[in-house]
């Protein structure tokens, strides 16, 4: 693979040395290519993949939306189903912890959770956890500080040590189309805190690596990288032409061995793959 290397400087406070990190993960001759085209990815449109921890089921969102599933066997996907907790009210944007333990994703069902209640008017984050096999726990809601009446959040993911990072567009008035993490304290969430990769801005869609060491996002209909450096985080790089090439980008995933970008784009039906090349440690 050819991989394109440059320099940046970056000034996180004083005192901070010039690292060297890479502006382009992708090999220039790579293509992205349809994922499980005619069995995860048809017509219907399906976006927001996230994997069991041994890559062989995947989670996604699909249709009206649901969340649905499909297992590898014998190097085949399965025909989709949908998840166990799903398929009632409006789902979307599965995200498996690291661990394979727990299941987030954004929901605008009912709190009380009765099927005849109508949804809710914004969508909140909510959580199943592994029973055994396909199975999974009975949802149950974040709440606050994470989820507030009157505001949106999508697109959580969790990094290995509990960190939920998710899309909160409408949390803050003047900082509006942003996304936000909230670290795990042992019992609950802390207080979200805004997450600075683009300048001002705005940033959706965070995958966080299970180590927190990158994180890839959207901004701009595009796809972005960026880096951690001790505690703060280098300005975000944006992907190659090769994944950005002119249609708006959402959704992005990394598999779990780092070699492979997984993500939706409007014009496309169903989920695109690319290979990629990810430093485990610039620091």
């Amino acid at each position: 693979m050819v991989i394109t290397w440059c320099t940046i400087l970056s000034s996180f406070g004083q005192g901070m040395q010039a690292v060297t990190a890479p502006q382009n993960i992708i090999a220039v001759q790579s293509k992205a290519v349809t994922f499980a085209p005619g069995v995860i990815s048809t017509a219907d449109d399906e976006w927001a993949p996230s994997f069991t921890p041994d890559g062989n089921t995947v989670y996604f969102s699909s249709g009206s939306p649901s969340i649905c599933f499909s297992k590898r066997v014998n190097g085949q996907w399965t025909k989709p189903v949908i998840a166990p907790f799903s398929g009632h009210w409006k789902d979307t944007d599965p995200f498996v912890s690291p661990d394979g333990k727990r299941l987030f994703f954004a929901s605008y069902r009912p709190l009380d959770g009765l099927l005849q209640s109508p949804n809710q008017k914004n969508a909140h984050i909510w959580y199943v956890d592994h029973l055994s096999g396909d199975q999974w726990s009975e949802p149950h809601h974040l709440g606050a500080p994470v989820n507030l009446e009157g505001v949106n959040n999508y697109a959580p993911a969790v990094s290995r040590s509990g960190t939920l990072y998710f899309f909160s567009p409408g949390r803050d008035p003047n900082n509006k189309g942003k996304s936000y993490y909230a670290k795990w304290l042992g019992s609950h969430y802390d207080e979200p805190k805004l997450l600075s990769l683009n300048g001002t801005a705005g940033t959706k869609d965070p995958y966080i690596a299970p180590d927190e060491s990158y994180i890839v996002f959207a901004s701009a209909n595009e796809l972005y990288i960026s880096f951690r450096k001790g505690d703060a985080w280098l300005p975000g790089q944006k992907l190659g032409p090769q994944v950005n090439s002119g249609d708006a980008y959402s959704s992005p995933y990394i598999s779990a061995d780092g070699k492979t970008l997984y993500y939706s784009a409007d014009h496309t039906h169903g989920i695109l793959m690319i290979p990629v090349n990810i430093p485990k440690n610039i620091n």
